[in-house]
């Protein structure tokens, strides 16, 4: 028999400890209370005798006050009663320092694989780490309903970010970066004017990225489309400076190459400001801004060749990569870069297929960009083609006084997960009884939702200028409050859930792939959205169904329910669960078949849908990847590349990284053994995320990949 602990952990049953309890509250009543050995070891006994082959503690302490009473020794039941409630007081009282000693003391394996863009050895990290499990502890303790945080702990659900969850801000973001630079904004107090040239438009957004992610937790996406103006300004600038220095002896000819050859470097050096400064600047959490640009064409733009030009510079130096500290050209982690795929870049003789070429090689060489269909998204979206959040969930279409869509200038309030395949488990295969439990979760996450709206409600705007008062999201006067963004959904709330695939199994014995396996798939996520739906009809809060890559969560949410149900075929036994709608990794099918499968899913999940295929190093086979991105523009909203080449960031080896003798990864070339400062995206097991390997499991997961 195994124990459950209030924290969700769980370990191995000891009967000492029930018979340490009782004799610690003999010690405190007289003698005529008190029960001799004979009565304790009856009680075990009877404890036992509800053996299951997971005990929660609770229950257990459950029983024991029920023997005690049996045998008339009602002081007794009392003391261990008293004694029982000063244990979890002592408990609630600080759960926070042998974490954060392990933090310090570089232990902490688990926040250290968790997000490998913060380096947790790193005082500035360690710092936010630090408030974050004060934060984390006192939203257990005392900010969250006990119902909700004993669900988070028990995998019923996730809270999303309750290490920030203590403060007043919200998750991602689209920064309205058109109105920062064209009406200027303020950073540290200082009045930044709008730019006249495309290389300070490049410095002041970048600063604009860094100021608003140390004000909040997620992602920000910037439409790259808005430094096109700033572009044909630093032309008009030069032609004007040229007019002036030589008046009308350069003849036309000459004058536009000169004109070309400084509004080229210009472009190239603006760029390259962009790339650095986002991978050198640290937000006050400690880590880059997590940052992702918009690349998108629209002919009937005024900027529209200006804004070709940046792309195609931005795509030439992702493809060259940056240089690490030993001057070797690695892939940066951010900028992400999101490039739309329209009529008139698909790839099928349109104007700007030329740009689209770039964009796959170097998809073939950097994994980036992602890929959106406008074709598709307008489908989903009332028409409209936007970026995604940071954290790659969607808005909810939104149109203000006069009538005209507006996404730049939006954000999501936060995030809850749900764990579906611990509902088919306890379901068992009764469809009734899953439905039914099911629409309980639901609820929850509603109230777990309206927890993270209600914390916003009544922030003042002083909070954060830079989102608030200085254009990012609303130029709104100091002290006002921000709930009328809060509200009639401006931003979102969403609904997240992992394990479709695996709930499927349970339920019907088949993949989601399978006819009778997608039919009862497309049922549960009808009733996913028609909650979202609901629930947005009866607040006028802007809720969302939102499946997107959640890697770290897959694994926990699998490691609790292998904890407390075994082993399952297929379901715990992998070690993770599949995320979202997505096929198991381990299914033979095709990029273009699981493209089309999993497409039927993105206009259902509108809050969030990304779908993700891996291909082998595909540099020299780009005709075939130009053949997928033309599949993608057709068949799906939302795409990405991951590809089999691992390479080390510490000195730039560029082959296949294995795990050593002690199950660590170890590059071969220079023996570094740091996760973070590797990419190690062929997965010897299937999972196409990130590894984690977690504390009591060590051994299981890391020999798992060393096997497999």
């Amino acid at each position: 028999m195994k124990v459950q602990k209030r924290d969700g952990r769980i370990a191995i049953y000891d009967p000492g400890k029930i018979r340490a309890a009782i004799e610690k509250a003999n010690g405190a009543v007289e003698a005529a209370e008190r029960v001799d050995q004979g009565i304790i070891d009856e009680t075990i006994r009877y404890v036992e005798s509800f053996s299951q082959e997971v005990l929660p503690v609770e229950t257990i302490q459950d029983l024991i006050e029920e023997r005690l009473v049996t045998h008339n020794k009602y002081a007794l039941a009392k003391k261990y009663m008293i004694y029982r409630y000063q244990r979890a007081l002592l408990r609630k009282s600080n759960t926070t320092d042998e974490s954060i000693l392990k933090l310090i003391r570089n232990e902490n394996k688990e926040l250290a694989e968790e997000n490998s863009n913060k380096n947790t050895t790193l005082a500035s990290t360690q710092r936010d780490y630090i408030a974050g499990e004060v934060s984390r502890d006192v939203t257990k303790r005392l900010l969250l309903p006990e119902k909700i945080s004993l669900a988070h702990e028990n995998g019923v659900l996730h809270f999303h970010d309750a290490d920030y969850f203590i403060q007043p801000i919200f998750n991602c973001c689209l920064i309205n970066i058109a109105d920062m630079l064209d009406q200027g904004t303020v950073m540290n107090g200082k009045l930044i004017e709008s730019p006249k040239s495309f290389q300070v438009a490049c410095i002041v957004m970048t600063q604009i990225i860094a100021a608003v992610a140390s004000n909040q937790y997620g992602g920000q996406s910037v439409a790259v489309k808005h430094l096109g103006k700033y572009l044909r300004r630093s032309r008009e600038k030069y032609e004007r400076e040229l007019q002036e220095e030589f008046g009308g002896t350069l003849g036309q000819e000459q004058q536009k190459r000169v004109v070309d050859i400084r509004l080229r470097d210009e472009l190239r050096s603006g760029v390259q400001t962009i790339q650095y400064q986002i991978n050198t600047l640290m937000t006050t959490n400690g880590q880059a801004p997590f940052v992702t640009l918009f690349l998108q064409i629209e002919p009937e733009d005024e900027y529209v060749e200006e804004n070709v030009m940046i792309i195609q510079e931005i795509l030439r130096q992702r493809i060259q990569g940056t240089c690490n500290e030993q001057g070797v050209y690695v892939t940066p982690a951010f900028p992400k870069l999101i490039y739309v795929l329209d009529e008139c870049n698909c790839l099928k003789g349109g104007d700007y297929d030329y740009v689209t070429r770039q964009a796959v090689r170097c998809s073939a060489k950097r994994m980036y960009p992602d890929y959106i269909s406008a074709k598709k998204m307008r489908e989903n979206y009332e028409g409209n083609v936007f970026s995604c959040m940071g954290c790659r969930s969607f808005l909810s279409p939104w149109k203000d006084d006069q009538g005209n869509y507006k996404w730049e200038g939006r954000f999501n309030q936060g995030v809850v997960s749900l764990n579906l395949p611990q509902t088919g488990i306890l379901a068992a295969g009764d469809e009734e009884k899953f439905w039914q439990i099911l629409n309980q979760r639901l609820e929850l996450c509603r109230e777990a939702l309206m927890c993270r709206h209600k914390a916003l409600l009544g922030t003042l705007s002083d909070v954060s200028p830079i989102h608030w008062q200085y254009g990012a999201i609303a130029r709104m006067e100091k002290g006002q409050v921000i709930d009328p963004y809060l509200k009639d959904g401006y931003s979102t709330l969403s609904l997240g859930y992992i394990g479709l695939y695996e709930l499927t199994w349970l339920m019907k014995g088949v993949s989601h792939t399978a006819p009778e396996g997608k039919e009862f798939a497309m049922r549960v996520m009808k009733h996913l959205k028609a909650a979202t739906d609901r629930w947005k009809e009866e607040t006028g809060l802007g809720f969302g169904l939102y499946g997107t890559p959640a890697e770290s969560l897959c694994y926990r949410f699998a490691r609790i329910d292998r904890q407390k149900y075994g082993s399952i075929p297929n379901v715990t036994d992998k070690g993770y669960y599949t995320n979202s709608y997505h096929v198991d990794v381990r299914e033979e099918i095709s990029a273009f078949d699981k493209f089309a499968f999993e497409s039927s899913f993105q206009n259902i999940s509108t809050g969030g849908a990304i779908s993700y295929v891996e291909v082998p190093n595909m540099q020299n086979n780009l005709p075939a990847m130009e053949t997928l991105v033309q599949y993608i523009y057709d068949n799906i909203q939302y795409a990405e590349f991951n590809t089999k080449s691992d390479y080390c960031q510490a000195c730039g080896y560029d082959g296949e990284i294995r795990v050593n003798e002690d199950m660590e990864w170890e590059c071969p070339q220079c023996h570094n053994k740091d996760r973070s400062r590797m990419n190690v995206t062929r997965r010897t097991c299937g999972y196409l995320g990130e590894n984690f390997w977690n504390d009591g499991k060590t051994r299981e997961i890391k020999s798992r990949v060393l096997h497999l």
